[in-house]
């Protein structure tokens, strides 16, 4: 990365309500919003965002229910602690991309894959049949495939999608649905973080190639110690492009 924060422009709210809560949760992740911080009130907030009352509450409540606000009579409207956020909602993954990605984000979100992911290529590797194999196969070929770059320079959004696609199958192998859930879930942040991680030269390109290979590689000889120690391998290192691999330990 070439900056702290990196923003990744996500969807746009559907609703007015929707809008309001996402433009209020994009805040309070920036920070532009502290943890403790008093929201302003009803009738300031409703000329901020030319909303009445009734979508405003609901957008409220959207963010109180994500761990974002609690509400207290003769208090207000107040931040919660970053603990308190449910990281695992679509909507705040969305809104943390929309605030901008940095190496605190990047981090924590190693750590649960770090906790997830070797696993679920240790139980592939028991579990396969020969449709995922063929689905992982897939997807490391789309990867040799995408080798173009953009006019900036970086490497197709191709790329970034067929590892995703990889780590899904992977999930999706193991045979275990939360894991699975889990993928599905933090899609949006996955994607993200590999287009950042992508290999910027040809040489970093086939090596990561060859490192998502040695993942199905062992999986399909049902080596699960193999299987799990290449995906870890595969996450530190697209730690190491972005420069937060000395922050997971």
């Amino acid at each position: 990365m070439t900056s702290q924060i990196v923003v990744i422009p996500t969807r746009r709210a559907h609703s007015n309500h929707e809008e309001v809560a996402r433009s209020i949760g994009v805040d309070i992740i920036a920070g532009r919003y502290g943890e403790g911080a008093k929201l302003p009130g009803d009738a300031e907030l409703t000329v901020l965002f030319g909303v009445s009352r009734p979508v405003l509450r609901e957008s409220v409540k959207t963010l109180v229910a994500k761990g974002l606000l609690s509400t207290k009579a003769r208090v207000g409207t107040v931040v919660r602690e970053r603990a308190a956020w449910n990281m695992f909602d679509p909507d705040v993954l969305a809104w943390h991309l929309d605030a901008g990605i940095n190496k605190r984000f990047l981090r924590d979100l190693a750590e649960i894959r770090l906790a997830v992911e070797p696993r679920a290529a240790a139980l592939a590797a028991e579990r396969r049949s020969v449709e995922d194999i063929r689905l992982m196969r897939d997807a490391v070929g789309r990867m040799a495939r995408e080798n173009s770059r953009k006019p900036d320079g970086s490497r197709s959004d191709g790329f970034a999608e067929a590892d995703l696609s990889l780590h899904l199958h992977v999930a999706i192998a193991s045979g275990n649905p939360f894991m699975r859930s889990i993928g599905a879930v933090v899609e949006a942040a996955l994607r993200a973080s590999f287009v950042l991680s992508a290999p910027a030269d040809d040489r970093e390109f086939q090596i990561s190639v060859a490192a998502h290979e040695r993942i199905v590689d062992a999986i399909e000889d049902g080596d699960g110690e193999a299987a799990a120690s290449a995906m870890a391998n595969v996450i530190f290192t697209g730690l190491r492009r972005h420069g937060a691999a000395g922050e997971v330990k």
